[in-house]
Formats: C-alpha cells, structure tokens, sequence
C-alpha cells in the first residue's frame, strides 16, 4: 500500500487555512511560529456504516445526541466529542479550497514503516498522523498531538483537506455513554524563511510531542536475530556479547546486548526454555562481560491453557490467541510479566507484535481500516486509541527505570512513553534488498522524529556471510554517524578484522551524542543516497 500517493496541484497557497495566532502565542514550544487551523467548513459522522453531515459552524457542530466542539488550547485545536447513546466509527473533519498550488506531499505511517515513504504526487487513501505539504520553497505541517484518545489519518483530494478521527472499539464503534472524550489536539505550522522541509518537520515533531521520554545516553549494542533468527541459546548470546563487548570502548556509555525471539518456553514468557536456563544467571553474566543485558517479548500472546474469556475475540479457531487488554486482569498480568524481567536483572525489554496481535494487521494492510469490521473488546467504552495507550502505560509502569523499545508499536502512541521505537519493519541478514526497502527508507523519512518522540530505531545491521560486506558497511556507518541507535546482528563467521576495527569505529561514534543525519535527495529519493553527516557531505551506493 502506498500511504503518501498525494495529489499534485499548481501554484502553491495554504493560507486559507492557516491562521497566525495572536502575538502572545507567536511562539510554539518547539520555537517556530505557532500557527492555528482555521475552523473546518464541515464536519460529519460514521455511525453505523452511514456517512451523516452534522449542522452548525466555527467551533460547534451537532447531529442529534452528538456534538462536537472545536477549543482553542495553546498552539493547538482541541477535538472534544459527546455521543451518548450512540455508537461512533469516525469524525471527519474538512477544509475546502485550501491548495490552490504545486505542491508534493507526504506523510506518517500507523506503527512501523514498510519501504512505502515517499514524497510523492498522485492521489492517497490517507497519511497516519500527519502530512507536510511542500513546493521546495515553503512547507506547511498539519498534524495531531501525541497521545490522541483517536487514531488519526488526513486526506488530500481536489480543493480540500480533510482529518478522519477514527472512533472505533476493535471493529466496531465506540460507546462513550455520557462520557466527554477529548479525541485529538489538532496543530500546525509552516517553513520559517531558509528552513529545508526536513527540518521543518522536525520542529514539527516536537510541537506534536512537547514532552518525550529520552535514553540518558545514546543507545548502542548488539541483537542475535538475524544471523540467528530464533536459533538462538545461552551459549551464543554469551560467546557473541562477550567478543563484541571487547569493540566497545567507551566505558562511560557500556552498550546493550538484546536476547531476541528464542529464549522463552513456547508461549510462555515468563520462562525459558532449556536452552538458556535461569535468566537471572544470564543477565548477570551479560552485564560481567561489559554490556547491559536487553530481552525481548510479545506480552499479548496468550497461553494455551488460557480462556477464552479472557481473549480477544476476533480469532480463529487453530490461530494464535492473544489477550484481551481491556481486562483488568490481563493488564495486570501483563504488568508482572515485565516486571519479572526487571527482577530478573534485565535493563531494558523490547516488546513486540502489540499492533498485529490488537487488531490482526500490519500497517501496511491498514488501508481500508485499522481491524475487520464486526468485532469488538470486552470494553466497548473505550476507543482503540484509549486501549493501546493503557495498554502501553501499563507496560511503562511496570518497567520502572528499565529501558523499553516498541516494535509494532502504533508511532504517535508510543511518543513520550518509550526510550525507542522500531520505526520500520525488519531489515535483513539474507536480503540486501530488504535493508533498502525497509532500513534506508524509514531512516530517511522518519529521523524527523528522532529525540522529538523518542529515539528512533532504524533496525539491525544484520552482519552475516550472505549480505557483502562493501554494503553492509554503508549502512551500518549511516546508522552510527546518523546520530540514532546503533544495533548490530553480528554472525561470527561474518566477522573478520576488518569487520571488528570497523565495528569498534562504529561503536565509538554510536556511543556520543551527534546531529541527527540529514537526507539531502528524499524529496526525489524514497532510498537516499545524499546525506549530511556531521556537518559534513556522505554519499551512498545501495546497489548491488
């Protein structure tokens, strides 16, 4: 699916739109100027599979039992909905006329990216989030805080721009009862004069996220998954954390080495299997040989001597089966699950396959909606957004000071809640094609984000014998001097001297605070090949 198809129009003008705050508010928190929408000229609901146009005008619009109130909050618009008795699918808000102009669009994805970021010009269904518009001389932004009680997608089309808030409870819609829900505040910016549309939008990302939760230091280390994808013991992670420990120099900023999938007893994780034993044993070993030890878990898989009752029910019988996190219960489970891992030693856990295993999509398959129709949570009070955003406190609480990376993660929930986020699906060990698709392009359009919302994480550097080195090299120096976490996937078979003195360079540099990498070609590059590193011009070759 490509999410960032836009229209193209001619002769670029946005100023029916925006509006200039007053001067008191000249200034976001971010430090550009702080821009306001204009109120929507329509407003209209889904409720039970009917499109319906709600009456009224500015910042009160109403249909029956449900009105929706538009507020001024700060630099933003805030969304504030009442429905009682009704079940609420989405809110669609719309601007007409508002791009008169040549412009180039692009946007956000759901959760990860998958090799489908682009600045492109054809008609798209719809942009996660948020959306830049661009003609290369002035770029405006229009997008949702993080954290909405919504999931949000803007839509491009001839003359007019629209924002979905989508309401829904698993597949079906909300009922809020008499409840009041501020479902999204709505922000917006433009280029100051000589600002790159990069940069733009990452000031924008901090308007969006005025208060994330950042590492202490940079975050660097190594992962087993993809020279042992699963295949993994006790013995390897050992053998392999000790050897790349001794690469790692900087003693003030140790690095992390990550148990991927492989050490848990099936289902279960909150044991292992007899292939690592104690964990605690392992962890503490991890952390003599010189790096923090890391683990990774699916906390919503269930077990199988679970019950159904306390499962989501949109599964099949013989699939995976996976938590209802609308039950308390479940949550609370969840909860010392991780815990668990912090008493067993553990200094930070990547939590995995939340989304997939909530709604049964990737991002990529979210183009006609976030779930199937017709099914919904134990809770049917709550929006999806609601239900991922506890389900991700929980996690948070439970942690404490342990490190978390979200993979899977929905991007603009996990905002200001985990240290990183995946920010793109897996790259590869074995396909070099993959490390393209799916590494260099959510690199090049989602560093914006980078230590706006957390600390983006590009993926792994799978260094094996079946990607050549010459490539492999290239991408593992973007990530190190892009200012990003640095992970390293290192086959031994795969590491020579020449590998080892490159990764010691790597890690030296992965170790420090640097600039956050620019791409210098995305604007006609969705894979770029231009970037500013350290204040200093890099080009790449990622053919084969």
């Amino acid at each position: 699916m490509q999410r960032r198809n836009f229209l193209r129009l001619t002769g670029f003008s946005a100023a029916a739109l925006l509006s200039q705050r007053l001067p008191v508010h000249a200034e976001s928190a971010s430090g550009g100027p702080a821009w306001g929408l204009q109120f929507p000229s329509a407003v209209a609901v889904w409720r039970e599979g009917a499109r319906q146009p709600l009456g009224g005008r500015d910042d009160r619009w109403s249909l029956g039992g449900l009105s929706v109130d538009l507020r001024r909050d700060d630099d933003a618009m805030k969304v504030r909905l009442h429905a009682p008795a009704i079940a609420l699918q989405q809110i669609r808000l719309t601007w007409k006329k508002v791009f008169p102009a040549n412009a180039s669009y692009t946007g956000d994805a759901w959760e990860r990216s998958y090799g489908d970021l682009a600045w492109l010009n054809a008609p798209s269904a719809r942009a996660p989030w948020y959306m830049l518009v661009s003609d290369e001389k002035q770029t405006h932004a229009f997008g949702v805080r993080t954290g909405a009680n919504s999931l949000c997608f803007w839509q491009a089309a001839p003359g007019e721009l629209s924002l979905v808030l989508d309401l829904h409870s698993g597949g079906m819609g909300v009922e809020l009862g008499d409840r009041v829900l501020d479902a999204a505040y709505l922000v917006a910016t433009q280029s100051l004069p000589g600002e790159s549309p990069f940069h733009t939008e990452e000031r924008f990302c901090k308007m969006m996220c005025g208060l994330p939760r950042l590492p202490a230091k940079p975050v660097y280390g190594i992962n087993d998954w993809y020279f042992a994808y699963g295949k993994n013991s006790k013995e390897l992670i050992l053998s392999t954390t000790a050897a790349m420990a001794e690469l790692a120099g900087d003693n003030d900023n140790r690095p992390f080495s990550v148990i991927d999938d492989g050490w848990e007893d099936g289902s279960v994780f909150t044991r292992s299997n007899s292939k690592f034993g104690d964990m605690s044993k392992v962890a503490a070993e991890i952390k003599r040989l010189g790096m923090h030890p890391g683990l990774w878990t699916r906390p919503l898989l269930a077990n199988a001597g679970d019950p159904p009752a306390r499962l989501i029910s949109r599964g099949k019988p013989g699939q995976e089966r996976y938590l209802d996190p609308t039950q308390p219960e479940n949550l609370r489970r969840i909860a010392q699950t991780i815990g668990l891992y912090k008493d067993w030693g553990f200094r930070m856990v990547k939590h995995d396959y939340s989304t997939w295993d909530l709604f049964g999509r990737w991002g990529s398959q979210m183009g006609d909606g976030i779930t199937s129709e017709g099914w919904s949570f134990s809770d049917r009070s709550k929006t999806n957004a609601e239900i991922i955003g506890r389900l991700y406190a929980t996690i948070r609480e439970a942690a404490g000071d342990m490190y978390l990376i979200g993979c899977n993660t929905v991007s603009h929930l996990s905002a200001g809640v985990f240290e990183l986020n995946r920010i793109g699906d897996d790259t590869s060990g074995r396909e070099w094609d993959r490390v393209v698709k799916m590494g260099v392009n959510t690199m090049g359009f989602r560093l914006p984000q980078h230590n706006a919302f957390y600390a983006v994480d590009g993926d792994c550097v799978g260094l094996t014998t079946q990607i050549p080195w010459r490539l492999n090299r290239q991408w593992m120096q973007l990530l190190a001097e892009s200012g990003a976490p640095l992970f390293i996937s290192a086959q031994p078979e795969a590491t020579g001297p020449e590998q080892k003195e490159y990764i010691k360079k790597c890690f030296a540099m992965a170790a420090k605070k640097q600039p956050t990498g620019e791409p210098l070609d995305w604007m006609t590059n969705s894979h770029p090949e231009k970037w500013r590193l350290n204040g200093r011009v890099v080009s790449f070759d990622w053919s084969h």
